[in-house]
């Protein structure tokens, strides 16, 4: 099959037609990609930053038709329109049972594995083992995918506008809807409004939260951030962001703080933002190196001040797939806004250099769209 397939980090990627892919398996199905929408982690693979030692297929924000279906599928046929989930719950471990979806023990070590929960990927070339990136490796003709990490969808919904919502818009709505429960007249204060942020604005809109404050050195983000939701904006780069957040909130801080733009050091100017008793939220991706510090331990503990992490919204694929194509059928959540570039496969890396120089909000490629 065709695939964009990086050999080796901080090269180009390569767009072949010699991929092996395997028949699904018991409880498997496999789909022919349309569209797959670049993200940042996909980059973090690309240029080295989570390393990998094996050649690797990316791309994990994805949409497309299942065409077959392996022995146990009950819940799929061939011809479903589907949306692609790099994390899903089996259900059955310690903490689906407990409701925290977005870390299944069984489906969760995808992300950095790079393979299905067994450890095979599906993938050969020249004999080689290739890896299923971020979960999903949709960068490509086709994709294995176990049939709970299928979403199906109206066949009448654009999968090109579908794709986003399988990680950006998950994760950035699920924090705010299901990590935090950030309730009706709330302050909120999102750091970063990339495709993340701009979601995550959407859903302390769709709360009804009182302030909305939107942070990014980007004007052109920033006006999108007004936009889509945000009451106010900062340009952190001429901007106090945790003095501005205290003036726009009477000298009190917001109620919820969400770190998006996957830079440790902003998690301390969330944990800095909010208020006593406020709640500051992880939920972008940052170097597996960075670290941030809480300065005062006591400070922090005796204000009850939260810290907690987010991953893919907390949320439940089947649940909120549906939720968030029903919010945007209905007017709601704006999914067209955030996708301001369109590639065809072969401008893969063209579009790799745009998600490094920050350009645009999410680019979708189209695979067989």
């Amino acid at each position: 099959m065709r695939a964009a397939i990086l050999e080796k980090q901080g090269q180009p990627i390569q767009i072949v037609d010699d991929v092996e892919i395997a028949m699904p398996r018991q409880g498997e199905v496999c789909i022919k990609v349309a569209f797959c929408s670049l993200c940042h982690s996909d980059y973090s693979v690309v240029s080295g930053v989570y390393p990998v030692s094996e050649p690797i297929i990316v791309g994990h924000e994805a949409a497309g038709v299942v065409v077959s279906v392996g022995p146990g599928v009950k819940s799929l046929a061939a011809g479903d329109h589907v949306v692609i989930n790099a994390i899903y719950p089996c259900g059955q471990c310690y903490f689906c049972q407990r409701g925290n979806f977005g870390i299944c023990s069984y489906s969760s070590p995808g992300l950095m594995t790079h393979t299905l929960p067994d450890g095979e990927t599906g993938l050969l070339r020249h004999g080689r083992r290739v890896l299923r990136g971020i979960g999903a490796g949709a960068l490509a003709e086709y994709t294995i995918a176990p049939e709970a990490s299928a979403v199906r969808i109206d066949p009448d919904i654009p999968l090109d506008v579908a794709c986003v919502t399988g990680c950006a818009v998950r994760t950035g709505v699920g924090a705010v809807l299901n990590t935090a429960d950030v309730e009706a007249g709330a302050t909120v204060l999102i750091l970063g409004c990339g495709g993340v942020g701009l979601s995550a604005i959407q859903g302390a809109r769709l709360t009804a939260a009182r302030i909305v404050i939107a942070s990014d050195p980007n004007p052109t983000r920033r006006e999108m951030a007004l936009r889509l939701g945000a009451t106010h904006v900062l340009d952190p780069a001429r901007e106090d962001v945790v003095a501005s957040t205290l003036s726009l909130t009477n000298g009190i801080g917001a109620d919820y703080g969400f770190e998006t733009a996957g830079i440790a050091q902003l998690i301390e100017t969330a944990i800095n933002a909010i208020r006593p008793g406020g709640t500051a939220v992880c939920v972008g991706a940052p170097p597996f190196e960075d670290s941030a510090t809480i300065r005062n331990v006591v400070l922090f503990a005796s204000q009850e001040k939260k810290l907690t992490g987010s991953l893919l919204g907390g949320a439940h694929p089947k649940f909120d797939i549906e939720r968030l194509l029903s919010f945007w059928k209905t007017g709601r959540l704006d999914l067209e806004s955030l996708i301001t570039c369109k590639r065809p496969l072969s401008e893969i890396n063209e579009a790799f250099q745009d998600l490094k120089e920050g350009k645009g909000i999410r680019t979708v490629i189209e695979i067989s769209g």
